[in-house]
């Protein structure tokens, strides 16, 4: 017998359809422990979508928590637990799809000698995970740790989660403010270019992925789908190569087709495309200076910051102006100038914020302008 863990799960829809979102919790049936906690919006949905999605989202947690526990899952929607152990048919779409991640986090579990289990309870018994729905239908997300889950390594405890990063999206905004635009800006994976320091911009060489840049946009896409938790999302990419090619495994992932802004593109550097960075900095200390420093100096053949500046802000308004949420699959500097934008930094400190390749950015942008920056270069 492994450890037992229960899964608390639901979702609610004002308006059904209407503003959904979902609460899920695990916890420890012997203490009584909440171990995590979580909790995130999905846009216009109906009940059933919203339930589902809380139950993808405790596995996904009780899964990190402990690969091979005896999971048994508690949720007060008798269509949802009737469907999962097999006795209903599933009709509309959506929810097939979304009981076809379910049954494979169960089968996860289950090859990691664990096992899944279904349990209807009333609902005055599932208060928690309905008061976490609520948080999410009010535009918040949760993804929280709460007591330190009993596992063998310290390597588990940090797949969990990062401290660092665990968050309460839009915490300080009123609900009034109503449902913010949300923005995942992905990292393209490397290519050859990357791992030999040379620049690569829209228009040098285009190279596709190598092969730990495949591995990179693999990652991402099961990232992705983790902080979607079954929420709706378009996917964009740039028009370059490799952002297309971890576009498509992320929207693989997902579900969806990647769309295509040559707006995102990585800055045109003119006849430095392709160029070592380490030549750079011997040969022409002063020059490269300049590119890194004065918004307004070009490469010949290339473009400014200011004009990168133009362009990318111009794609990321039309990603916040179509609402819902968005995952931005783009590069380095791209992703700079939307950090800078909202967090209103200047030109000359730019350059500290950092974008791993196949990092994960999260931002939110709300109607009045108001923003919040919910993570960065999270790898």
């Amino acid at each position: 017998m492994g450890r037992t863990l229960v899964v608390e799960a639901d979702g609610g829809s004002r308006g059904n359809p209407g503003v959904a979102g979902y609460g899920a919790l695990v916890r420890d049936p012997g203490s009584g422990v909440v171990i995590w906690e979580g909790a995130a919006p999905l846009g216009r949905q109906s009940n059933n979508v919203a339930e589902y999605s809380g139950l993808i989202a405790g596995l996904q947690a009780a899964h990190r928590i402990e690969p091979g526990a005896d999971v048994e899952v508690r949720m007060d929607s008798k269509l949802v637990v009737e469907q999962m152990a097999g006795r209903w048919k599933i009709k509309h779409k959506d929810m097939r799809r979304l009981a076809s991640q379910a049954r494979d986090l169960c089968a996860r579990i289950t090859a990691a000698g664990g096992s899944v289990s279904f349990t209807w309870i009333p609902r005055e018994r599932n208060k928690d995970a309905d008061a976490l729905s609520n948080v999410g239908m009010d535009g918040r997300t949760v993804d929280r740790l709460l007591a330190e889950p009993e596992v063998e390594t310290a390597q588990a405890v940090e797949q969990l989660v990062d401290p660092a990063v665990t968050t309460v999206l839009g915490a300080d905004v009123p609900p009034e403010a109503g449902t913010p635009t949300r923005v995942l800006l992905i990292r393209h994976g490397v290519t050859d270019f990357t791992v030999a320091s040379r620049l690569d911009g829209r228009g040098g060489a285009d190279p596709g992925l190598n092969e730990a840049g495949r591995a990179q946009a693999v990652a991402a896409g099961r990232a992705a789908v983790h902080l979607l938790a079954g929420a709706p999302a378009q996917v964009v990419t740039s028009s370059l190569a490799r952002a297309r090619q971890t576009g498509a495994e992320v929207a693989a992932a997902i579900g969806v087709v990647a769309q295509v802004d040559a707006d995102f593109d990585e800055q045109d550097f003119g006849d430095w495309d392709g160029a070592s960075i380490p030549d750079l900095v011997r040969g022409h200390p002063g020059e490269l200076a300049a590119l890194r420093a004065d918004p307004a100096y070009a490469r010949p053949g290339g473009e400014s910051h200011l004009q990168l500046q133009t362009r990318v802000l111009a794609a990321f308004q039309r990603v916040v102006a179509a609402g819902g949420t968005t995952v931005v699959v783009c590069h380095r500097k791209p992703i700079m100038v939307v950090l800078a934008h909202l967090l209103q930094i200047p030109h000359e400190t730019i350059w500290r914020l950092a974008a791993a390749p196949g990092s994960l950015t999260a931002v939110e942008v709300w109607a009045d302008g108001n923003a919040s920056v919910a993570f960065t270069n999270r790898t």
